[in-house]
């Protein structure tokens, strides 16, 4: 069984796949993720390949009514093969696929643009909470800001 962090850092894998899947960060992504799920077996990584271009056309595929139950079980999908990935592996080479992951999943995370998002120039009376995310990180603050 994985440590509690790298099965977040798998389901994110997951959640990376669906979210890429018919955008423009689809090939670098699927490219990179194939390659990593591979570790160095160019075999398994067309095997890979295939597994993911299934999953981006199934994605495309789902309709109005099925589209979250499609997505839903593509993240659960990738994220067992990311967990599966790491569980076979020993200690040290388990960190550095973790370390290799999570830069994967960060440079497939789309930009922010600007500073949409962020709340700024607010006024708030009472208690607040402002948060801000870029889906693999959350900073959470309470009380004025510094």
């Amino acid at each position: 069984m994985l440590p509690e962090a790298l099965t977040a850092l798998a389901a994110a894998g997951g959640a990376a796949v669906v979210q890429a899947a018919g955008s423009d960060a689809w090939e670098e992504l699927r490219g990179r993720l194939a390659r990593w799920l591979g570790r160095g077996d160019t075999t398994r990584e067309r095997g890979e390949l295939e597994r993911l271009d299934s999953s981006a056309a199934e994605l495309d595929a789902a309709d109005t009514d099925t589209a979250d139950r499609v997505r839903a079980r593509q993240e659960a999908v990738w994220q067992t093969r990311i967990e599966t990935v790491l569980e076979d592996l020993d200690g040290e080479q388990r960190v550095q696929a973790a370390a290799q992951l999570r830069q994967l999943l960060e440079a497939a995370a789309p930009a922010p643009a600007g500073e949409a998002g962020l709340v700024s120039g607010n006024t708030f009376s009472g208690p607040t909470a402002v948060q801000a995310g870029n889906h693999n990180r959350q900073d959470v603050r309470f009380g004025p800001q510094a």
